[in-house]
């Protein structure tokens, strides 16, 4: 039984470490600049967005609840406490992703290749939008850190990982993933 406290112990301290190691790895990273930093939107209930679902009626599709503007506060905190330089924080034009985008960071700008294509109205648009985007990307050339507030669709198409809702994901212009950190919803 004292074998099983102590490898539960262990295991528990190994945890906590390694969390802490992952922020200060993120934040070590991006100290260097010149990273890219994809953000999924904060927590917003349900799934897709209701078939009546326009880009301009926010009131027509999914939003952040109270906990999804938690985590939103959480991820500017993140960057603010840490110091992380910012060149621009780019957003979808979905309200969620200007939401998580406004509670994090204040200031965002839009852009349409950012738009999420998990429906099939807009399913058309996915080629497009990966490939503006891989144009942005090739033609930036910050010395800071470029924030983009997009959606799960988009971070799988251009990265190739499943992300959770406010989760930070850091790659360098080749697309390679340098770092990732969750955020909680709670």
């Amino acid at each position: 039984m004292k074998l099983i406290k102590i490898i539960i112990f262990l295991l528990i301290s190994f945890n906590t470490s390694l969390k802490a190691n992952s922020e200060n790895n993120v934040q070590n990273i991006l100290n260097k600049g010149g990273k890219l930093i994809f953000i999924r939107h904060a927590y917003a209930p349900g799934g897709g967005d209701p078939d009546n679902f326009e880009i301009s009626n926010c009131a027509s599709q999914r939003n952040l609840n109270e906990e999804g503007i938690e985590q939103s506060k959480r991820i500017g905190n993140f960057f603010l406490k840490k110091d992380i330089m910012i060149d621009k924080i780019l957003s979808s034009e979905w309200c969620r992703c200007k939401q998580t985008a406004k509670y994090a960071f204040k200031n965002y700008e839009t852009k349409s290749f950012l738009n999420s294509f998990f429906s099939k109205k807009f399913a058309d648009n996915k080629d497009k939008q990966i490939k503006e985007l891989k144009e942005y990307i090739k033609k930036w050339n910050g010395k800071s850190n470029l924030i983009f507030v997009t959606h799960y669709v988009v971070i799988l198409e251009i990265l190739n990982i499943s992300v959770l809702s406010g989760e930070i994901v850091v790659a360098d212009k080749d697309f390679n993933i340098l770092a990732r950190q969750k955020t909680s919803i709670n």
